[in-house]
């Protein structure tokens, strides 16, 4: 009986634990493809290294140094290329794979931007933007490059 009880709890705690994993991944909305030079995630007041296969959330802060660059590839299969001496702040992402609704801003503090977009602008045109310093673009094509200087 105690070996049943022991074998019933070790199956209730990797139950929990994959539940757990799966519910830290579900906060997972896209992932670094590549990073070269000096690039960093800031997360929670946290600076993290943003090296490829690096998975992004809401609300990340990616930066890149004098030297850095960075593809990304969102999980609406969005292509975003941050270049040297970037701010880009992913604001706020919703995707329902099942339908490819969803919501995705992002701010561009500095730097440049070059964006393909994915299933989310192509369902809605509206619901993917980019906010710079000193305007708003609402993405209704599929390509598109922004920069911000100092």
């Amino acid at each position: 009986m105690a070996a049943t009880i022991a074998g019933l709890q070790r199956v209730l705690l990797a139950f929990l634990a994959a539940g757990f994993a799966i519910a830290a991944g579900a906060a997972d909305i896209g992932q670094v493809k590549v990073a070269k030079g000096q690039v960093s995630i800031e997360r929670n007041g946290q600076k993290l290294p943003a090296e490829a296969g690096a998975r992004l959330q809401p609300a990340d802060v990616l930066k890149t140094g004098a030297d850095g660059s960075v593809g990304i590839t969102m999980s609406d299969n969005s292509l975003l290329s941050a270049g040297p001496n970037s701010v880009l702040v992913l604001d706020k992402y919703e995707f329902d794979s099942t339908t490819s609704q969803g919501q995705f801003d992002a701010s561009l503090q500095k730097g440049s931007l070059s964006v393909v977009s994915g299933r989310i602008a192509k369902q809605s045109p509206d619901a993917m933007k980019v906010r710079t310093p000193s305007s708003i673009l609402g993405v209704r094509g599929t390509e598109f490059v922004v920069s911000v200087n100092d």
